[in-house]
């Protein structure tokens, strides 16, 4: 063999091809959703077909659609939680919370546009489910950000149903958000920025009302320098 001779590649493992045909359904099932067609209207038969497989291959990975569907939630809940508590630590130069935030899930849509078509269509209807599951993970959003601004000298002394209740309507917010990021056309800078921007002052609002409120209940001064720093 001439010693400039390529290699051939390592034959992929057992559980490599497992996780690659995997994969190739969960594709399969976000690009016909991406053709217009909602999760629930997909058959077993045309995932697979669209995956290039035999319907039986469908089984070997997915008792039914439904664990597809949850599947695809489990992962856009994770990916996005580990992004966004990224986002939320105070070790980065733009100390705004808000705007780190928000520019991490406005990127993350964009980035995986698919995967928020399904979760913003089957949030409100489709599988009872896929509902609850994306349910679940809004809750898991939820106690995540309340631990993390419990931490926050801003936030201390809130108790934590009331800060749960603030992040609840944050988390709603971004949800409420999703579709319009996803409509907007990409070659459109000024109105993307302008959405943007919009979406920061709504966020920014609901925690400057958390903020009167504690302040209030209190009988303290207005916000303070870290209070501030949050929602700049």
């Amino acid at each position: 063999m001439s010693r400039h001779a390529v290699a051939e590649p390592l034959p992929m493992s057992r559980q490599d091809r497992k996780d690659q045909t995997r994969k190739g359904l969960v594709r399969a099932a976000l690009q016909l959703m991406g053709e217009g067609r909602s999760f629930t209207s997909l058959g077993i038969r045309e995932i697979a077909r669209e995956a290039d497989m035999v319907p039986n291959g469908f089984y070997r990975h997915f008792r039914n659609t439904d664990e597809l569907g949850l599947s695809l939630v489990e992962e856009v809940g994770v990916t996005l939680r580990q992004l966004l508590r990224q986002a939320r630590q105070p070790d980065s130069p733009d100390t705004s919370l808000v705007r780190k935030s928000v520019r991490v899930y406005h990127q993350y849509i964009r980035d995986n546009r698919l995967l928020f078509l399904f979760i913003s269509s089957e949030r409100a209807g489709g599988s009872r489910i896929l509902r609850m599951a994306i349910r679940e993970e809004v809750r898991h959003f939820v106690d995540d950000m309340a631990r993390d601004m419990q931490a926050m000298p801003a936030y201390r002394s809130m108790p934590l149903p009331t800060l749960q209740m603030v992040c609840s309507l944050i988390v709603n917010t971004m949800l409420a958000a999703a579709p319009e990021i996803l409509d907007l056309p990409m070659d459109q800078p000024t109105l993307e920025q302008a959405m943007v921007q919009r979406f920061v002052h709504q966020l920014q609002l609901i925690l400057l009302g958390a903020s009167l409120l504690q302040s209030s209940s209190q009988l303290t001064a207005p916000m303070n320098r870290d209070q501030l720093g949050l929602i700049a």
